[in-house]
């Protein structure tokens, strides 16, 4: 019965219901329709007289590495946006982070190996600060978390710039770039190994600890959540942690995969993995999403992002035209994703 019900629904809610079900695989979807675009503009413009299969393989598969390391990177700094945004908050902060972790990691590594454990441990200082700031501001003083963030990361911002003078600093570690940006398999990037131990870390974090049971009950009903004994307070300020921390080693790797830094390098990140994270499925409304679904979505901005790029390279040399044409797809994408009236308002 429920087969038949589903046939006999026009195509725009069988499409809308399918992206309630499974946003996860619907991102996957369009991410592969808009690669296939992409390969067919430039097959288009490199053969224009015409092309061979050996063609086709060859450029379906050279950007690949770069589109799955950019897809892994933006996907580490989401993991931290879904963690906060399944609690009921949200996080301004992920790019600002990013962006000084990066100083932190050229500036103490300056081209040296063997000055990882340094830089990690002052990276993950900078990470919690930021976020028991972040939470402490949200939830202990009852500031709105958009703005809290927001101005938290303007200040960051601004650190950079007084630590900095806005120049670039150091260089990354040889051997730390090598664990990035070397090569697995001829197509598969070195930062896939991170992947293998942050991934699977996050989903154990939210599906098997006692702390993500707890976060997605207090996404769905802090009141609730309070009566049945839990410390929303705790857990709430806890998801803000983490999700600076893993900005910061996400801030961390793009130092490696970049070389350099400078400031403001990452700050769009903030945008984009909010973005990534509600594509993928999470609500701004809080208690509903999942890392996987975040994966996805960072593969659709990163697939999207690259297409616009190609399309609008003869058109504009600078980012403007492609910010302004992805941020209304992303507005388009956010309409078709999130139809409920919670987050609507």
């Amino acid at each position: 019965m429920e087969s038949k019900a589903v046939s006999a629904m026009p195509f725009t809610m069988k499409v809308q219901a399918f992206v309630k079900r499974s946003p996860a695989r619907m991102a996957v979807l369009i991410a592969i329709f808009l690669y296939i675009i992409t390969v067919v503009i430039m097959l288009r413009r490199n053969h224009p007289d015409g092309f061979e299969f050996s063609d086709l393989i060859r450029l379906s598969t050279t950007p690949i590495a770069s589109i799955f390391m950019l897809t892994l990177l933006l996907s580490f700094a989401s993991a931290g946006q879904t963690i906060v945004l399944i609690g009921g908050g949200i996080d301004f902060t992920v790019g600002a982070v990013m962006s000084t972790a990066a100083i932190l990691t050229t500036g103490i590594m300056n081209s040296q190996d063997g000055m990882f454990l340094q830089t990690f441990t002052a990276v993950m200082v900078m990470a919690i600060a930021v976020g028991l700031l972040n939470g402490l501001c949200t939830v202990k003083i009852g500031l709105p978390p958009l703005i809290v963030t927001m101005a938290i990361a303007n200040v960051i911002t601004r650190l950079q710039y007084v630590f900095t003078s806005g120049s670039p600093v150091g260089f990354a570690g040889p051997a730390f770039i090598s664990t990035i940006k070397s090569r697995i398999f001829e197509h598969v990037p070195s930062l896939a190994l991170y992947g293998l131990i942050i991934i699977p870390l996050v989903f154990f974090i939210l599906n098997r600890s006692r702390f993500g049971k707890q976060l997605y009950l207090v996404g769905n009903n802090a009141e609730a959540a309070r009566l049945t004994g839990i410390n929303t307070n705790k857990i709430k300020v806890l998801s803000y942690v983490l999700s600076a921390m893993l900005a910061g080693f996400a801030g961390m790797l793009g130092a490696g995969y970049m070389e350099s830094s400078r400031p403001e390098m990452f700050d769009e990140y903030a945008f984009n993995s909010l973005i990534a994270v509600i594509v993928g499925g999470t609500a701004f409304s809080g208690g509903v999403g999942s890392y996987s679904g975040s994966i996805a979505g960072a593969l659709l901005m990163v697939v999207l992002s690259n297409l616009l790029t190609i399309m609008l390279i003869q058109i504009s040399p600078n980012d403007y035209i492609r910010n302004i044409i992805m941020g209304v797809i992303m507005v388009l994408l956010l309409l078709l994703y999130n139809r409920k009236k919670a987050v609507r308002q």
